[in-house]
This record gives C-alpha cells, sequence and structure tokens, in this order.
C-alpha cells in the first residue's frame, strides 16, 4: 500500500475512535435491548472534560448558566426554557458535560451528513436510532437504484443552536438547529450532474434531536430524530437543503 494511503487510512481510523469515544459505539445487533457495559478507557476519560468540584459537583451547571448567558464560538442555547431543560438533564446525569456534547453533536453531523452521501451504512447505524437508520438506509438503496451518485461536502458549521432539552422519564433529549455550508450535487449513470452544483455552496438548516438514557451505561447520544428547519432568518443563504434530499 502506498505510504500516503497508509496515512490516510491512520488518520481516518483516528477520527472514527475521537468520534466514537465521545458519542459511544453502536454493533447494528442490540435492537432496543440495552448495550453491554462499555469499559472506559484513558483515551474517553481524556475527553470527559472538568472533574468534580470540592462540592462533589461537575460544574456542568454552572456551564451551562454561562454558556445560555455568553454564547460561545457557534454555540448556543436558544431560551431560558431550554436552559432549564439542560440544567434538569444535568441534575440526573452527574456524566453530562455541555460541550463535550456539543462538540460531539457537531462531529455526528458531519459524519453522518458525509457517510449519507458516501452510502456508508455502517458509520450510519452506529449514530443513528433504529428508525432514523431505516430512513437513511432506504433513501440511500432508492439512490443506488436510480443509479445516481451524490457527493456532499460541509465546508463550515455556522451555528449550533440547543432549541429543546429535558427529560421524558429517564430519557434525556437534546434538540439541536444545525445550519451549515454544504456543497452537494447528484449525477446519474451517465456522470451528468442532475442536482446542485461543485462550485456552489449552499446552507443547510436541519433540526437533530440526541437521545440518551440517563442511569445507561451506555454513554451514546443516538440520533433519534431528524427534520428541515422551516425557520428563516437574515443568515439564509439562497438554497437550503437536508441530508436526505
Amino acid at each position: 500500500m502506498p505510504p500516503d494511503l497508509i496515512v490516510y487510512a491512520l488518520v481516518t481510523a483516528g477520527l472514527i475512535f475521537w468520534l466514537r469515544s465521545i458519542l459511544g459505539t453502536r454493533n447494528g445487533d442490540e435492537g432496543d435491548r440495552a448495550a453491554p457495559y462499555l469499559k472506559p478507557d484513558p483515551a474517553a476519560r481524556a475527553l470527559e472534560g472538568p472533574g468534580a468540584s470540592r462540592s462533589g459537583q461537575t460544574g456542568s451547571e454552572d456551564r451551562i448558566a454561562e454558556l445560555a448567558a455568553n454564547p460561545k464560538g457557534n454555540a448556543f442555547i436558544m431560551d431560558k426554557t431550554v436552559e432549564m431543560g439542560l440544567l434538569e438533564i444535568a441534575a440526573s446525569d452527574q456524566s453530562f458535560d455541555i460541550d463535550r456534547f456539543i462538540q460531539g453533536a457537531q462531529d455526528a453531523f458531519v459524519f453522518i451528513v458525509e457517510s449519507f452521501a458516501d452510502g456508508d451504512r455502517d458509520t450510519l447505524r452506529d449514530l443513528l436510532a433504529p428508525v432514523v437508520f431505516d430512513a437513511f438506509d432506504g433513501a440511500i438503496t432508492a439512490r443506488v437504484q436510480a443509479g445516481e451518485t451524490l457527493h456532499t461536502e460541509i465546508n463550515a458549521i455556522k451555528r449550533v443552536e440547543i432549541t429543546a432539552a429535558g427529560l421524558e422519564g429517564r430519557l434525556a433529549k437534546i434538540t439541536v438547529r444545525f445550519i451549515a455550508e454544504e456543497v452537494t450535487y447528484t449525477r446519474n449513470t451517465q456522470g451528468d450532474i442532475v442536482e446542485g452544483h461543485p462550485e456552489r455552496v449552499t446552507q443547510m438548516r436541519d433540526l437533530w434531536t440526541f437521545s440518551r438514557e440517563t442511569r445507561s451505561r451506555d454513554p451514546r447520544w443516538l440520533v433519534t430524530e431528524t427534520l428541515v428547519d422551516t425557520q428563516h432568518d437574515s443568515e439564509t443563504l439562497p438554497n437550503s437543503t437536508s441530508v436526505i434530499h
């Protein structure tokens, strides 16, 4: 194997390991059963964020309040109601870290969007709840049967805004609005572009819901719902798209 391909493979493997250490892994055959205990390793612990304070708290509540009052970079908490929902989750799950969640959600967004374009079902199965995976899988199958190929590349995630958060029993649910700039286009069997353009940047606006059982040993936050965001503002570009075209 050429040296440059070896380097590429190592970098790719490293990124996948990092993402899965943040959001967890899925074997694909668990169904609705609880996942087996995932033993933490040093790499995962290094990504846990701030440790417990002298009072025994993680400091997550303070960080949520700080982020709500002063957005950091492209990350926002929409309003006080959302802030209170995040605080409810943090109180129920002492391992919850808002910064770690936001970073992991952004990484998952890029992996999922680009894996969908590539038809990479294995990566999608690791990050999506079964019902969401089935929808993505069906769209990939339809695309293949039509003889079409999709290319999508995320140029930048302009905004990551938490729009809803809270507990439903022991289930923590966090909805995130992603506003991203992408280049996407589709080719037919003859190689002609039938949708999009390789040199045109469009805006993608989606609402994704991530869910996790707070008392579960399984650390995974899975995407349990994806919706096209129909709210438009001054940031909207002329063309908007979603994951599944």
